[in-house]
């Protein structure tokens, strides 16, 4: 009988404090990192119409696929508020063959920053933050023309050559990033989310560089990192909403 008392009062006061961890987080708490896979939309149309010009095969406009990482942890001074970091990267490129001559063309982009998100509290279980990326970024273009054939007598030789058929540029352009976001965390365990979310990335610096940065005047003003996108992940960490 003593024992069955013990076993009785040691559920019960689990039970109690269970019943009552909640209470200890009337905001969301904790924090984490994961892999953060995305889909951007930028405007390639300034380059496919002088890729279509010089007879180069014009680059996909449903977007890019990116990957990277993010974290973030709430700061408990401030309630709902937390911040954290996030990188990316990618790449979307066209190749095609015209008589004999290699021909591709890709475009890249990347940047990262500090995030700073507010979670709603007027929503329980899952955590909905609209907040921003503030860091830096750049879009590159890449140009390549040429026959395959490379042998390292001529290698050197062909850049005096004013009708080599081995020619390539490489174009680039650095920027300041703001983008406004929303994330949806969703906990499939408590140390675990999904993450589904979306934003615009505005961008603010449209000086570009040429090969081994050389300046380029005249590029049109709608050649830039501007993007809308989407992005998703898995982040392991411990997440109370």
């Amino acid at each position: 009988m003593t024992q069955f008392k013990t076993i009785f009062l040691f559920l019960a006061i689990s039970f109690s404090v269970f019943a009552q961890t909640p209470k200890y987080f009337d905001a969301p708490f904790g924090g984490g990192g994961g892999y953060v896979p995305g889909w951007s939309i930028p405007n390639v149309d300034p380059i496919n119409l002088q890729l279509k010009n010089i007879g180069f095969k014009e680059l996909s406009t449903s977007g890019i696929y990116t990957s990277g990482g993010a974290g973030f942890i709430y700061i408990g001074m401030i309630k709902n508020l937390r911040v954290g970091g996030m990188g990316y990267s990618g790449s979307v490129s066209e190749s095609s063959l015209n008589n004999g001559i290699n021909q591709e063309a890709i475009y890249s982009i990347g940047g990262g920053g500090l995030t700073v998100e507010y979670t709603l509290p007027f929503i329980k279980n899952w955590g909905v933050s609209v907040g921003a990326i503030l860091g830096a970024g750049s879009l590159t273009v890449e140009l390549y023309r040429n026959d395959g054939n490379f042998n390292w007598n001529n290698l050197f030789g062909n850049i005096n050559e004013g009708n080599s058929s081995n020619i390539s540029r490489t174009l680039k352009n650095n920027y300041w990033i703001f983008s406004p976001t929303v994330n949806i965390d969703i906990p499939l365990y408590r140390f675990v989310v999904f993450r589904i979310g979306a934003g615009y990335q505005l961008t603010l610096g449209n000086d570009w560089e040429v090969d081994n940065g050389q300046s380029i005047s005249n590029v049109p003003l709608d050649l830039d990192g501007d993007a809308f996108f989407i992005q998703s992940g898995l982040f392991i960490g411990f997440f109370s909403f």
